[in-house]
C-alpha cells in the first residue's frame, strides 16, 4: 500500500477524478449513488458529498457548492429513515422516532445491516460537517447537524452497541461520536465525548480477545481479521487524531505490532471471522500509515487490491462512497510512511530480507514465505500445521510452557522454538524447531526424541506465489531436503479434502466447511473441518545421533544438494549446513530453562 502516490498533488488528481464522476453521474434529485449500488447504500451518496466538499475546500473549484447542497439535499430528504425497518432485530426501544441509514433501501430487505450503515453514515455527516463553513447554509448545516446527533442516538439508545460483535463498526462508530461532538454545543457535546470514551473502555476494550500475546479488539467474534482488523487500526488512528486520548494510540500501537509479525515480507495474509483473500486494503491505509510512523516498522508492505487503489470503487472502476471517510482523512493526516522493517525481534515473526515466518499462538508457523512463495499449515487426519508426523499423529499442540529463542549473526537471523509435545503413547517429547535465515533461504531443522514407526515432517502447504504485481495461486514448491521429500494431495474430491492445484481458494474452501452462509460463518472454524490438504513431507535427515529424529528442509533458492551434518557436542546439537552453523543446547535449558542457541556463518563452530 505504501507504493500508492502519497503527495497533495496525488490526492487533489484523485479528488479531481472524483469531481468528474460525480458532477456526471448526478441525478435531478442530487443521488450521487453509484448505479450498481444495491447493498451498503445508505451512507453512499453522503460519502461522494463528503469528497466532493472536501475538493471545494481544497481547490474552490465553482461546480461544487451547489452540487455539494444538491446532494446533500437528496441525502437528508431521500436516506434519512426514522420508522423502524421491519425484522430488525436488534433495537432497544420501538418506534423511538430516531433516524438510522439502510444497508439495503427496501424494508425488511436485509435489515441486519443497518447498524454498521448507520455508523458510515455519521462518519460521512460528521466529514460534511468539518468542510461545511462556507458551503452549505446555517439551515441545512443545522439539519445535518441534528439528522448526526440522532444518528448517535440510534446506535447508542436505540439499538444494543455493537451487534454484529464487530470491532471495526464499533470503534468507528466511536470515531463518529468523538467528531460529533466537536459540532455540538458544550452542554451536548461533552456528555457525547464522556459516552463515547466511556463505551471503548466498557463495550470495546474490555471485551478484547488475547492472541499471539496481543489484547485485540474482537472481531465478529474472533480475536483478529485479516481484512476488517486493519479498518480497526485506521479508527483507532482517527480517534487518537481527533480526540488525543492515549488509550487510542496505546491499543493503536499494540495492534500494529501484531499486524506487523503476522504479515510477511511481502504483505500476504489470510484469516479470521470474515477475512478475504482480496481484501481491498484501501480503508486500511489511515491505520497503516499512521501507526507505521508510531511503531517503526513497514506496515506498509500490506497486501491491497490495487484496483481500488485511492478510493473505493466498483466493478466498472466507478467511485463508490461508502468509504470515502478513509480518503478524507488520509489526505487531511500528513504523517509519513515508514518504510523500513523493524530490527526487534519479535515473538510471533521472523524476518529478514524476502524471508519470513509468522507464527501462531502455539509457535507453530501459520504463514511462511521464501522465494516469493507462501506456505500455509497443511492438513493430515484433521490435523493442521508444520511438524513431526507419527502413527498419523501431528506433534505441534504443546504439553506445558512453549519457549523461544532469537540470535543474529553474521547477516544471519535464527529463531529456536522449543515445545513440549505428547503423542499417542502418551510419552513426553521436546520438539526443538530451529528456523534460519540469510534473507534468501530459510533452513528449518525439526529435532525430537526417537519417534516410533515411520516418522516424517509436515513442512506446509505450498499455496501461493508473488509475481512482483499480485499474489497467484500455485501448487509448486520451491523446497529441498536432506530426507526423502514427496508432494502429496488428497485422495477424495470433496470439500474436507484442499487439493492447491484446483483452483478453488483456500478462502472459498474455509467458508464451504463454515457453519453459516459465506459472508456470515467464520472460516476459521470452516477451515478446522479440513481432513487432508496438498502436503509437503519430509523425511528424517540421515546421521542424525542415534536417541533423535532430525527434519531439515531449505525453503528457497536453490537446487544444489542439501547434505546438513548433525552430531553430539555434549549435550548439545551441532547442525551445520552449506551457509552456518548452529549449536542447540540441551533440551533442559539454560540455568532459567531457557532454551541455548550459538549461530555462527559457515561450517565451522
Amino acid at each position: 500500500m505504501h507504493d500508492l502516490p502519497d503527495t497533495p498533488e496525488a490526492y487533489d488528481a484523485v479528488l479531481a477524478d472524483v469531481t468528474e464522476q460525480a458532477l456526471a453521474r448526478m441525478t435531478p434529485e442530487g443521488n450521487l449513488e453509484h448505479p450498481d449500488c444495491v447493498d451498503d447504500i445508505g451512507d453512499t451518496s453522503l460519502g461522494v458529498t463528503s469528497l466532493l466538499a472536501l475538493a471545494w475546500q481544497r481547490g474552490k473549484d465553482p461546480r461544487l457548492p451547489d452540487a455539494v447542497r444538491r446532494s446533500l439535499a437528496f441525502h437528508l430528504d431521500e436516506r434519512v429513515y426514522t420508522e423502524d425497518n421491519p425484522g430488525y432485530p436488534n433495537l432497544r426501544v420501538r418506534n423511538c422516532g430516531l433516524p438510522y441509514a439502510r444497508y439495503t433501501l427496501a424494508a425488511g430487505a436485509h435489515p441486519i445491516g443497518d447498524w454498521p450503515s448507520t455508523v458510515w453514515a455519521l462518519l460521512q455527516a460528521v466529514n460534511v460537517l468539518d468542510a461545511a463553513e462556507g458551503l452549505v447554509d446555517d439551515a441545512q448545516r443545522a439539519r445535518l447537524l441534528e439528522v448526526a446527533h440522532g444518528y448517535w442516538r440510534w446506535l447508542t439508545e436505540a439499538t444494543f452497541f455493537n451487534p454484529q460483535e464487530a470491532g471495526n463498526q464499533a470503534i468507528g462508530c466511536i470515531v463518529g461520536g468523538l467528531m460529533l461532538a466537536r459540532h455540538l454545543p458544550p452542554a451536548e457535546g461533552d456528555p457525547v465525548r464522556r459516552e463515547a470514551l466511556r463505551l471503548y473502555e466498557d463495550e470495546i476494550r474490555a471485551h478484547r480477545v488475547r492472541d499471539r500475546g496481543a489484547l485485540l479488539p474482537p472481531e465478529h467474534g474472533g480475536a483478529y481479521d485479516n481484512n476488517y482488523g486493519p479498518i480497526s487500526l485506521s479508527f483507532l488512528a482517527q480517534a487518537h487524531r481527533v480526540s488525543g486520548a492515549q488509550v487510542f494510540a496505546e491499543d493503536g500501537d499494540a495492534l500494529a505490532r501484531y499486524i506487523d509479525a503476522r504479515l510477511t515480507n511481502g504483505g500476504f495474509d489470510n484469516g479470521g471471522p470474515r477475512y478475504s483473500e482480496q481484501h481491498s486494503a484501501f480503508e486500511s491505509v489511515l491505520g497503516l500509515r499512521y501507526f507505521s510512523a508510531r511503531i517503526g516498522s513497514d506496515l506498509g508492505r500490506y497486501r491491497g487490491d490495487s484496483r481500488w487503489a485511492r478510493h473505493a470503487v466498483k466493478a466498472d472502476g466507478g467511485v463508490d462512497g461508502h468509504f470515502a471517510w478513509m480518503l478524507v482523512w488520509q489526505i487531511q493526516d500528513t504523517t509519513p510512511w515508514h518504510r523500513a522493517p523493524s530490527t526487534a525481534p519479535a515473538r510471533h515473526q521472523l524476518r529478514a530480507g524476502t524471508v519470513s515466518v509468522a507464527f501462531d499462538d502455539r509457535m507453530t508457523p501459520a504463514l511462511v514465505e521464501a522465494a516469493g512463495t507462501y506456505y500455509l499449515p497443511a492438513a493430515v487426519n484433521r490435523q493442521h500445521g508444520f511438524g513431526p508426523v507419527t502413527d498419523g499423529f501431528l506433534l505441534t499442540r504443546p504439553m506445558g510452557e512453549v519457549r523461544v529463542r532469537d540470535v543474529t549473526a553474521d547477516g544471519l537471523a535464527a529463531k529456536l522454538v522449543t515445545k513440549p509435545v505428547v503423542g499417542r503413547d502418551h510419552v513426553l517429547r521436546h520438539v526443538r524447531s530451529l528456523y534460519v535465515t540469510d534473507g534468501t533461504s530459510l533452513w528449518t531443522t525439526v529435532a525430537v526424541e526417537r519417534l516410533p514407526g515411520v516418522p516424517y515432517l509436515l513442512a506446509g502447504l505450498p499455496y501461493a506465489a508473488d509475481d512482483g504485481d499480485r499474489v497467484r495461486r500455485t501448487a509448486e514448491p520451491r523446497v529441498t531436503s536432506a530426507g526423502t521429500l514427496r508432494l502429496t494431495h488428497p485422495g477424495p474430491d470433496d470439500p474436507h479434502h484442499f487439493d492447491a492445484r484446483t483452483d478453488t481458494t483456500q478462502e472459498q474452501a474455509a467458508f464451504a466447511l463454515a457453519l453459516d452462509p459465506r459472508g456470515y460463518g467464520n472460516p476459521d472454524e470452516g477451515w478446522r473441518h479440513l481432513v487432508a490438504s496438498t502436503a509437503l513431507e519430509a523425511g528424517p535427515a540421515p546421521g542424525a545421533p542415534e536417541d533423535l529424529h532430525v527434519f531439515a528442509v531449505r525453503y528457497g533458492q536453490g537446487d544444489d544438494e542439501f547434505t546438513p551434518a548433525f552430531e553430539r557436542e555434549g549435550t548439545a546439537l551441532v547442525v551445520r549446513t552449506e551457509a552456518f552453523t548452529a549449536v542447540i543446547g540441551e533440551v533442559a535449558g539454560d540455568a532459567n530453562a531457557e532454551p541455548e542457541l550459538t549461530l555462527s556463518c559457515g561450517t565451522d563452530a
